[in-house]
């Protein structure tokens, strides 16, 4: 990884589809942010298939696959910032700060109790009632957007 501070990551939790994980290498690599994998991941996960999911952007793409959610929090890689449909906490209301890493999780199941437990934050994306959830890659695009506008992120050249 590149040592270059970063105002934020994201981190993806376990991720089933391979299509939002390249959604979200892409938006990492536009935006200038470091991407966690936190592995078991529903879908083989290698260096050829990074590159065809990520299209073009891998090259400036700054990630590190993390074996497990124990290794992951290991490498304290700075505050959790999780995204979930059951935080009471609207995204409007949170305040982000330098180094924080959104946490985004498995689309199929999110993340477990644990996990949400290790989180410093929880915060959630207003939707209308009766709507489940955004797809991933969608809401992880939000909240980044969101972050780095509060934190005055310059664009990334």
């Amino acid at each position: 990884m590149n040592t270059v501070p970063k105002p934020l990551s994201i981190a993806l939790f376990q991720p089933d589809i391979p299509q939002n994980t390249g959604a979200i290498m892409r938006l990492s690599a536009c935006f200038g942010l470091d991407l966690h994998i936190i592995e078991p991941c529903g879908f083989l996960l290698d260096d050829r298939r990074i590159r065809k999911a990520g299209l073009d952007y891998t090259e400036g793409l700054d990630y590190r696959r993390h074996a497990s959610w124990t290794a992951f929090l290991e490498a304290n890689v700075g505050r959790l910032v999780l995204a979930t449909t059951k935080a009471s906490q609207p995204l409007g209301q949170a305040r982000f700060l330098p180094g924080d890493v959104i946490l985004m999780g498995r689309e199929s199941a999110g993340v477990p109790d644990a996990v949400v437990e290790a989180a410093d934050l929880r915060i959630r994306i207003p939707m209308r009632a009766g709507q489940r959830s955004l797809n991933v890659a969608m809401s992880a695009g939000i909240l980044a957007a969101e972050a780095l506008r509060q934190l005055d992120w310059p664009e990334v050249n």
